[in-house]
């Protein structure tokens, strides 16, 4: 065994017990009007707290300027980029919460050329209590547009996109705006069959209970007073799909929701209600379909056979566009991982 040890070896040993270090990228970034800082950072600068547990960075702040580092570069521009457009908003006069940090950064990941301004500052509607009512994500902003722009769209996506939220806010705006005279909310109650008979009540009791996500979004956008006389006088009217049949809606703004449990059948006879003056929204969920295995779903059919169709706009939703509890669109995640998983193996 060798007294000495060689000098190539020595260095490698050497090398080895030298602390590693990480490769660390930072960025500093310095605003204009520190009063708007507060809302910026967060009470006790809770936002940027809430960044570093969204991304692998560190974040300190120095009077009106921020410092962001951390080993991945990717990491530190995403959220250089996002506290930047968020100033920006802010300076318009726009109150960041918690929940637009979430969403900016979920925006921003997917695409960093997001411009979040058009998305954050386009108010669809002022609610009660003065809630300003706007998208959450790019599909939410594309859904907005194409309903301003079209007759008829169809919002096509998992729950807790808001589909059918925004497609009520826009609703309800055009109604007191007076660009409609009234307001027509339609499900199927498909859940009901032969099973409407063993219900208490009159028909309409019956099915109420399937109507009611369609009164509760209204009731989160209008005071429980007004929306209430709005439905007595008709100018609101919420009603299952079954009851649309031989109508015309002239001037009228309809949102069929659930769209995914109307069959063929009820499919057409529904999108041939529309009259003059009118809009129609249909929103639904392909991956929750309650029909019989032997009834094929209105919605898919719809989209195969209209897709093409000039004047009709399809908008797809992802668990990207999810606006409820981050968890629910993990669990969306999973279930579309175990449904491909599914087909792959052919069961």
């Amino acid at each position: 065994m060798p007294r000495f040890m060689p000098i190539y070896a020595y260095k490698k040993v050497v090398n080895y017990l030298k602390p590693k270090t990480l490769n660390l990228f930072s960025e500093n970034i310095s605003f204009k009007d520190n009063a708007l800082l507060l809302n910026l950072f967060g009470e006790q600068d809770n936002h940027l707290k809430l960044l570093e547990k969204l991304s692998p960075v560190k974040l300190a702040v120095r009077g009106n300027s921020v410092s962001i580092s951390g080993g991945d570069p990717i990491a530190v521009q995403l959220i250089k980029n996002l506290l930047i457009q968020l100033y920006g908003i802010i300076e318009k006069g726009y109150t960041v919460y918690p929940v637009d940090i979430n969403y900016g950064h979920r925006i921003l990941s997917e695409n960093s050329s997001v411009n979040l301004e058009k998305i954050f500052l386009d108010t669809v509607f002022i609610a009660a209590k003065k809630r300003a009512i706007t998208p959450k994500s790019v599909a939410q902003k594309l859904y907005i547009d194409a309903i301003r722009k079209h007759d008829m769209v169809f919002g096509i996506g998992p729950a807790g996109t808001g589909k059918t939220y925004l497609a009520m806010a826009t609703a309800v705006s055009a109604l007191l705006e007076k660009r409609v005279h009234r307001i027509v909310l339609a499900r199927p109650a498909v859940e009901a069959g032969e099973k409407l008979g063993f219900l208490p009540g009159d028909l309409s009791e019956k099915v109420n209970p399937y109507l009611r996500p369609l009164y509760d979004a209204l009731f989160d956008m209008l005071d429980f007073e007004r929306a209430t006389v709005l439905i007595q006088k008709g100018i609101i009217e919420v009603a299952p799909l079954a009851f649309m049949r031989g109508r015309t809606l002239n001037d009228s703004f309809v949102i069929l929701d659930e769209a995914q449990n109307t069959t063929s059948e009820q499919m057409k006879m529904f999108l041939t209600r529309l009259g003059y003056g009118s809009k129609t929204v249909i929103t639904g969920d392909v991956t929750q379909i309650d029909l019989p295995a032997e009834k094929a779903s209105g919605l898919i059919e719809a989209e195969q056979i209209l897709c093409k169709t000039q004047g009709i706009a399809f908008i797809h939703f992802s668990e990207v566009d999810v606006v409820r509890h981050p968890l629910v669109q993990d669990v969306i995640r999973a279930y579309t991982q175990l449904e491909v998983r599914k087909k792959h193996s052919g069961n």
